[in-house]
């Protein structure tokens, strides 16, 4: 097996994995929106009793000095507090047991994490585990907490995983870069602050590949075979929020307003990640991530124009909704020539962002890993509308060469 494999390990098959989630009790955090909704939720933390808190964050962040004013906030109500500034994109077992070392040694009652997706899915594999006594590695799979966690509370710095409000985690492994999937409803964290003000700080770069991978969750979401009603709602509402208010968020930072949509838009499309999954763009960005180092958003961007064509005749009613409830279509129009209208969009609205393309860096060598990876872990975990094979795979990386010309 490849060392930049990615694919997903410990997963039950598709029919039997999903059987068991649709009947979990899928619990929500409490989420706090709005400036100054960090501040409120450290307050809360500590009208709920909490005495010792583990911070958790990365270098970055802690060097920007983002988490300070939360930690002041916690110590003014008499929270003690410890900070581990040990997370690394893509959070590997080291990492999360460095992190439970930590928590242990604090004596903590309680975890915040400061962060985007890598943070969130580190402090909840790290909560778990101080609250069950088992090991990261023990808690793979499905249903293996078996207990409450520990206290955990989220501040999100980007506008994009939704992990905060996801059962899920994904933690890798250092050496053979496969990814071990953890679901438990335990993970979901208590509450989760939305402040805009945490996250104007990220460089226009950051706030677009985010966005990306948020409008990325909505779509699939969209042509999901386990959509429903409510994640209908929610998806399409999430589409449009990022139509209206990414562009804004990446030119003008300190636009409050659009970083607070764009914050709510994620977070609606993440709640809906606990039903729908993803599809073949995360299957296949996936892999860019693990071959070439791509950043997910980035890769995100670069795969869903070619795999929103490749669903198309299966999806031209969803399609067709989407355009026309976003008025990218009349009710004149077909069905085809609305569903063109929404990828054109999409298209579109991606060719005005700040986004690099990496498709340069994919060697055509690469193609059959890339493939096998991809389809694995897609035909194993997702209700994909459209169904993929090798040769498939190939045209949709082709698409991407061509496209970074």
């Amino acid at each position: 097996m490849s060392a930049t494999t990615n694919r997903l390990k410990s997963l039950p098959k598709l029919s039997a994995l999903w059987a068991i989630i649709k009947v979990l009790s899928m619990p929500r955090p409490l989420v706090m929106l709005g400036e100054g909704s960090a501040q409120r939720l450290c307050r809360s933390m500590a009208d709920q009793g909490i005495t010792r808190v583990l911070v958790i964050t990365d270098d970055v962040l802690a060097k920007l000095g983002t988490v300070d004013p939360l930690i002041a906030e916690l110590k003014s109500h008499g929270v003690e507090t410890t900070l581990f500034t040990g997370v690394r994109p893509d959070p590997t077992f080291e990492v999360v047991e460095a992190g439970l070392a930590a928590c242990k040694a604090a004596r903590a009652d309680a975890i915040l994490v400061v962060g985007g997706g890598s943070a969130i899915d580190a402090g909840k594999v790290i909560a778990l585990a101080a609250s069950t006594g088992k090991t990261p590695q023990q808690l793979v799979g499905v249903l293996k907490g078996r207990k409450p966690s520990l206290p955990f509370f989220v501040v999100t710095s980007t506008s994009g995983t939704g992990s905060e409000a996801s059962v899920a985690a994904v933690i890798s492994d250092s050496t053979t870069h496969i990814k071990s999937l953890l679901v438990d409803p335990a993970m979901v964290p208590r509450a989760a602050a939305l402040d805009p003000l945490i996250t104007q700080g990220m460089p226009a770069s950051v706030t677009a590949e985010t966005g990306v991978d948020a409008l990325t969750h909505a779509l699939e979401g969209w042509v999901s075979g386990f959509s429903n009603a409510e994640t209908d709602g929610y998806n399409s509402t999430a589409v449009r929020m990022i139509f209206k208010h990414l562009e804004t968020a990446c030119n003008e930072p300190k636009n409050l307003a659009a970083r607070e949509a764009m914050a709510l838009a994620s977070h609606y499309a993440g709640i809906c990640l606990n039903i729908t999954a993803v599809g073949y763009v995360h299957a296949i960005a996936h892999q860019l991530g693990a071959n070439y180092g791509v950043p997910h958003g980035r890769a995100n961007a670069m795969v869903l124009p070619h795999v929103l064509t490749f669903n198309k005749p299966n999806c031209l009613k969803k399609y067709a909704l989407l355009a026309r409830d976003l008025g990218f279509a009349s009710a004149q129009q077909n069905d085809s020539a609305a569903a063109d209208a929404l990828i054109s969009n999409v298209h579109s609205l991606l060719s005005r962002l700040p986004l690099k393309n990496q498709g340069d860096l994919i060697k055509r060598s690469d193609y059959e890993r890339i493939a096998h990876d991809a389809l694995t872990e897609a035909h194993g975990m997702y209700s994909v509308p459209r169904y993929m094979v090798e040769a498939d795979v190939y045209r949709m990386l082709d698409g991407v060469v061509a496209a970074a010309r």
